[in-house]
């Protein structure tokens, strides 16, 4: 007696999980947020650096010469909202009047500095 061969054409490709294929880098955003307010001279460079490094953001932050203080960073947006917001408040001598938010292109850098 002949055996019926099985046809493992639709059947047995539906029994195994198909690997998908890997995901490229998750979405990554970078925004610049100029701090207006009593920022300079309260430890608002460092501490933010600091922040930014907790979160693992990549990117900076500098003194502008009026009076305010400029950050860029690059990383998940809910991430860089997280700095956002911590911006608004900032170090508790600092007092924050306006935090305004742009886009940048993504540069791709990996740590994240103090700026002179």
């Amino acid at each position: 007696m002949a055996r019926r061969a099985r046809s493992r054409g639709n059947g047995e490709s539906r029994r195994f999980l198909k690997r998908q294929p890997p995901r490229s880098s998750p979405l990554q955003e970078r925004w610049r947020l100029m701090v207006d307010g009593d920022v300079q001279g309260v430890g608002f460079r460092s501490s933010c650096c600091r922040r930014a490094t907790e979160l693992g953001l990549s990117g900076w932050v500098r003194n502008l010469s009026n009076g305010r203080v400029e950050v860029q960073a690059e990383g998940n947006p809910m991430t860089l909202n997280e700095l956002r917001l911590w911006c608004e408040r900032g170090p508790s001598a600092a007092n924050v009047r306006m935090v305004r938010l742009s886009h940048l292109p993504i540069t791709g850098d990996d740590w994240f500095e103090v700026r002179p």
